[in-house]
Formats: C-alpha cells, structure tokens, sequence
C-alpha cells in the first residue's frame, strides 16, 4: 500500500514538474495588430513583439473601420465602397467570408463581447446592421439617425452606443431588442468613439466642435465636455480606464486626457496625419495610423512619445488588435517528424519533451 501511494504521488508532482518546466496551455498569448489599408485594398498584420509586419492580407474596396473576435479569432473589416464586410481567419490570415450590408457604405464595426453579434455602422444609410458571426445572417436592421458612424458596445454586452455624424448625436441601442432607447446630444461631427473598460463612460471625440463629450452610461447623458485640440476624430481607452487617447485629423497630434479628472494632461506630436488609433491590450502602447506616411506610428504610454513605427500599406486608417494563443500538441504523432518544432505553446527543445508534454495531459 505505502508503495502504490508513493508511486501516485511521485507520478503527481512529476506532472505538476512537467507543466511548470513547459507551461501551462495558453501562456504564450500572441498579439497581432491590423491595419486596415484604404488605397490599396488590404490589411496589413503587425507583429508587436517585433514591430514587423508578417502578412498582408487583400480585402475589399477602401477597407476602414476594423475590429477582431473577443477569442482573438477572426477580424472583421468593412469594405466601405463595396458594401461588405472581410473576415479574416487570424490562424492563416486569409478572408474566409465577404459579408454583403447596405445599403450605405460601412464605416463602423463592433462585436459583441460574447462574440455572437456584429454591429456594423452604415453612414450613408443611417442604420446599424446586426449580423449573427455563426451564421454570417443578418437578423436586424436598426435605424440609427442620419449617419451612423462609429461603435461601441458596454462590456456587459446590452448596449451599443453609435455616433450620428451629421446629426451630432450618439443613438443608444438595447440590443436584446434591437431598437433605439435613447439619442444623446453631442458636439459637431462626431467620430469614434470609445467605452471604459467598466462600462461607465463614453468618450465621444467631435470634430468639428475640437472637444470630447463624456456620456455616463447610467444616466445616457453628457457630464462632460472636454476641450481638444482641433479635429478630433477617433478615441481609445486603456486597459485600466486612467487615460483616453484621442486622434486629430490634420493636425499631427495625438491628446491624451486623465478620466479622474477629465482634462488633457499631454498632446504628442505625430509627424504626419494621425487616423485611427488603439491601445495594445497591455496597455504599454498606442499604435497609431499615419495615413499620408504609409505607416503606423508606436506611443510609448509611460512617457507619451513616439518611440517607433512600421511601415504599412498605403493610407492606413483603422487598427485592431488580435489576441489568439498558439496551438498545443494533443497527441504523440504532432510531435514526431519534426512537427515538435512548430509549437510555440509551449515550446519544445526535442521530440521527447514534446511527447512527454503529450503524455501530461489529462
């Protein structure tokens, strides 16, 4: 008895001895940015570990507004002159779905945090369009004022805040019923706007009123309004909800603003015409869209100066960021003929360690 005990106890810290010395599936998480190209039809794939881009990928005409899956999966692009929507597998970075919407050319994407729903902004039509992700059907149609443009949904999945451009306003959609339950007043012309990670606060940036208005989701009223530089077109939040950086159109800066206090609290300069914009999911960086430069300009968050760029396609636009995890061996054949050394998650030194790894499992 003492010896069968021993056996099963040794056999248990020897695993536990396996999963620490390779890691515990999904600890090697890969983030990828994707920057939408809109004069030369493409996306262009930036590995942040490296700062290169490591695929680009053809979509539709004039691709814009761009977001991925919540599991890092799939991203989603609008096609804004051709009326659709690219999907792209991230594990093989190729369009596996073109999604036909409209009418009104797409110019804002949002999905679900369950992943189950995209909201996609049609500014010519004014409506916001619900497409099921399984299926790739559209199951509603909400109108949304008279250019709908930018999207944003609560973490809690039961909204979706959407700018009205031409109609300064940001429609408030419950989207367990697809229909419009309240229209906030904003400045003039708003873009992109931005929620905080709790779902407290949408910053919406106006660009013709060079301010930013605070929506209290609770309420669905503006509690503030901040002034900006001119032509503020785009927002992003940090992970932790301290800062929103805003992008300027054609005016080579990019406003940082403090939410404790709601005031601009750094401007940094951007060489060229600051587009679209996001934070990496660690909240170290900012990459933002350099169109006329063809490149994609890197923030360091800590000291809010540029500290790199890749270079990208022609005009880009929109960035998205992609978390996915490389895949794990699951059996003892993946590991033989060299195929151990295609694991990154984790990683082998030799076909025995990756079959060990395989022999772990539960």
């Amino acid at each position: 008895m003492r010896i069968r005990k021993w056996f099963f106890a040794s056999r248990a810290v020897a695993l536990a001895l396996v999963f620490v010395v390779f890691g515990a599936a999904g600890a090697l998480a890969q983030v990828s940015g994707y920057v939408s190209n809109q004069q030369d039809n493409t996306v262009s794939v930036i590995d942040t570990a490296t700062s290169t881009v490591t695929a680009t990928v053809p979509v539709g005409p004039f691709p814009g507004a761009i977001t991925a899956t919540p599991d890092g999966a799939f991203v989603w692009v609008c096609n804004t002159s051709g009326a659709s929507v690219s999907v792209i597998d991230t594990a093989t970075n190729a369009v596996v779905a073109v999604v036909p919407v409209g009418p009104g050319g797409p110019v804002g994407i949002a999905i679900t945090p369950d992943g189950a729903f995209a909201y996609v902004a049609l500014f010519g039509g004014g409506t916001v369009q619900v497409i099921d992700t399984a299926t790739l059907v559209t199951t509603a149609v909400v109108p949304a004022g008279l250019s709908a443009s930018g999207v944003v949904i609560t973490p809690n999945g039961a909204f979706a805040y959407v700018t009205d451009t031409f109609g300064s306003s940001v429609s408030v959609i419950a989207t367990t019923t697809n229909t419009v339950i309240a229209t906030i007043p904003v400045g003039d012309f708003p873009g992109y706007p931005a929620i905080t990670p709790d779902g407290s606060f949408v910053y919406v940036p106006n660009q013709f009123s060079d301010s930013v208005s605070v929506i209290a989701t609770a309420t669905n009223t503006v509690v503030a309004t901040i002034p900006t530089s001119p032509m503020a077109a785009q927002a992003a939040v940090t992970p932790n909800g301290a800062f929103v950086y805003v992008s300027h159109l054609d005016n080579g800066v990019v406003s940082v603003i403090a939410t404790a206090t709601n005031t601009v609290v750094a401007s940094v300069p951007i060489s060229g015409n600051p587009l679209g914009l996001a934070v990496t999911p660690d909240g170290t960086s900012v990459y933002v869209a350099n169109a006329p430069n063809n490149r994609v300009d890197i923030i360091d968050t800590t000291s809010n100066t540029v500290t790199g760029s890749v270079p990208v396609g022609v005009f880009p636009t929109k960035i998205a960021f992609a978390t996915t995890t490389p895949p794990s061996p699951t059996s003892k054949e993946q590991c033989k003929n060299g195929g151990w050394q295609t694991f990154t998650n984790p990683s082998f030194n030799s076909q025995g360690d990756c079959i060990k790894y395989v022999n772990s499992l539960p």
